[in-house]
């Protein structure tokens, strides 16, 4: 069980993980031991998945981003699997989730240009079969970030 201090902790390091535990302290009106104490025990209790670096992307060198609908005639267990791999192992591809409704997954694609992105098609069309890819290019982002919201956390 998590309380408001957990949650409020859970905030800040969402925004910077990399902030000192005598910074998150005051903000969220600790000790620094006891602070200390509360972000070992959301670690250990797995609130807290990993702790990460997010890079600038255009200064990466990955701008463009396009998002792959894509259709399937295989819903077997072996090929999913396959497919799951095939999609591990193209960097280029940084999200990908199993829908609901007329298309099977979606994919997020990160890329340096958007002519790029059929490099990135090619290599997993090699690897694995698929009925049909539709692909939208993002002309904007308004919204973009990993944090998610703290108040549902039991």
């Amino acid at each position: 069980m998590i309380d408001e201090r957990d949650r409020k902790i859970l905030e800040w390091l969402q925004m910077d993980c990399a902030i000192a535990v005598t910074d998150l302290a005051e903000k969220v009106s600790l000790s620094v031991s006891a602070c200390s104490r509360r972000i070992q025990k959301l670690e250990e209790g797995g609130y807290i998945a990993r702790r990460i670096a997010v890079l600038d992307r255009e200064k990466m060198g990955v701008p463009t981003t396009v998002y792959a609908l894509i259709k399937t005639a295989h819903h077997a267990d072996e090929w999913i699997e396959e497919f799951r791999r095939a999609v591990g192992d193209i960097a280029e591809i940084v999200e990908a989730h199993r829908l609901t409704g007329h298309y099977d997954y979606i994919l997020k694609v990160v890329l340096p240009r958007v002519e790029h992105y059929d490099v990135v098609y090619r290599r997993l069309v090699k690897r694995i079969e698929l009925f049909d890819v539709s692909a939208s290019i993002s002309m904007e982002t308004l919204k973009s970030g990993s944090a998610i919201p703290v108040d549902y956390a039991r």
